[in-house]
C-alpha cells in the first residue's frame, strides 16, 4: 500500500472511530478483560498502518516531496493513538476528542493535496 492509499484508509479508520466514540457507552470497568481483548484485536492493525504512515511519511518529508514539518508527522500519529483508545474507552471530553479528531483530519487532507501535485 503506498502512502496516498495508507492516508484514505487511516481518513476512513479515524471517521470509524468517530462513529464509535458517538454510539459507544464506555466498558462498567477499565479492567474488563474481555472488552480490553476486543480493543486490542480491532485496534492493532490500525497501530501497525499508523506506525508504517508515519515512517513512509517522515520519509517524503526529507525528501522533500511533502511540505509537513517532521513534527506535525508525529503529532499526528500520537493524536491518532489517543483517538484509537478514546474512542472505546470515553475519557475525554467531546470537545477535546473533536478537536484531536479535527487536526489529524488537517494533516491527512494536508498530506493527500501535497500527494496528488
Amino acid at each position: 500500500m503506498n502512502l496516498e492509499q495508507q492516508t484514505r484508509q487511516l481518513k476512513q479508520d479515524l471517521e470509524q472511530l468517530r462513529l464509535i466514540y458517538e454510539d459507544n457507552n464506555p466498558p462498567e470497568s477499565k479492567k474488563d478483560k474481555q472488552f480490553f481483548q476486543m480493543v486490542k484485536e480491532r485496534t492493532e492493525p490500525v497501530y501497525a498502518m499508523l506506525a508504517e504512515w508515519e515512517e513512509k511519511t517522515l520519509q517524503s518529508v526529507k525528501e522533500r516531496k511533502v511540505n509537513l514539518h517532521p513534527q506535525q508527522v508525529t503529532s499526528t500519529r500520537e493524536n491518532m493513538e489517543l483517538l484509537l483508545l478514546n474512542s472505546y474507552y470515553v475519557d475525554v471530553k467531546r470537545k477535546r476528542y473533536m478537536e484531536l479528531n479535527h487536526s489529524v483530519h488537517y494533516i491527512f487532507d494536508q498530506l493527500l493535496s501535497e500527494l496528488q501535485q
